[in-house]
């Protein structure tokens, strides 16, 4: 019999395997704010990371010892470069870190652009009302 932790399945069970309360809630609040900004999207876990997908990936995020990680795609980042700056930020990333609260609203801003990226991208999809 193997031995060892299980890797998460879902979201949830993601979020839940994290062993600090707070940044638990933080991960839920990051999550609630995603599906609220991308109603019907599908959930599920890419590479590990929470992901909200239509067709394609919108976004995925990650958490580690000192920050957030927030993966919108580098057109994302690009569009929001002025809000971004007092974080760290690569060219599809960045970095929330757990000393600050979390911009729900930049976060729901640029997962809406993404949800617009996808639908117009295919057009054939549209999501649950």
């Amino acid at each position: 019999m193997a031995t060892g932790k299980l890797k998460p399945a879902t979201i949830e069970e993601y979020i839940l395997a994290e062993r600090r309360p707070d940044v638990q809630q933080r991960l839920f609040d990051i999550a609630d704010c995603i599906r609220k900004a991308a109603p019907g999207a599908i959930e599920g876990l890419k590479w590990s990371m929470p992901a909200f997908s239509y067709k394609r990936i919108l976004v995925t995020f990650a958490v580690f010892e000192n920050h957030i990680g927030f993966y919108p795609t580098p057109s994302a980042i690009l569009a929001f470069a002025k809000d971004l700056v007092k974080y760290n930020s690569a060219k599809g990333s960045v970095q929330f870190p757990h000393n600050k609260p979390l911009p729900l609203a930049l976060i729901s801003k640029i997962t809406k652009l993404r949800v617009k990226e996808s639908l117009e991208e295919d057009k054939l999809w549209k999501p649950k009302a």
